[in-house]
């Protein structure tokens, strides 16, 4: 009976957390794109990961000029750190993204620093 499951299905999306709805959805983009997962990253490894762009941070202060992502996999939270730059065209937030780095631990949190990335199309593309 395609109905029941129909209805199950929508019960679900509506009555789920808007946060793991979205986590699931880019975890499921993420896996596609055959990227490892954030959580099973560790320090020292060179990782490749695809997710988005929740915050973007400039810093402008000539000791500590630079920008700051916040990105997200589905999984985990790794912080993108640029040093020496001000602006970085096309990284903002929400924007959906590839990187490659050597993956380091900054006070218990993971980061990347000056991470090699990949902008992919934005969703009003």
């Amino acid at each position: 009976m395609p109905t029941a499951g129909y209805l199950k299905r929508l019960t679900r999306r509506l009555t789920e957390d808007l946060g793991d709805v979205d986590a699931e959805r880019i975890a499921e983009e993420s896996k596609a794109t055959g990227a490892q997962r954030a959580s099973d990253c560790t320090r020292g490894e060179e990782v490749t990961m695809h997710g988005e762009l929740r915050a973007v941070e400039t810093c402008s202060r000539t000791a500590k000029a630079g920008v700051k992502a916040e990105f997200f996999d589905g999984s985990d939270i790794v912080m993108l750190k640029w040093l020496g730059r001000n602006r970085i065209a096309g990284i903002e937030p929400g924007r959906k993204v590839t990187v490659r780095g050597r993956l380091a631990l900054q006070d218990g949190h993971k980061v990347i620093y000056n991470p090699y990335y990949e902008l992919q199309g934005s969703d009003d593309e």
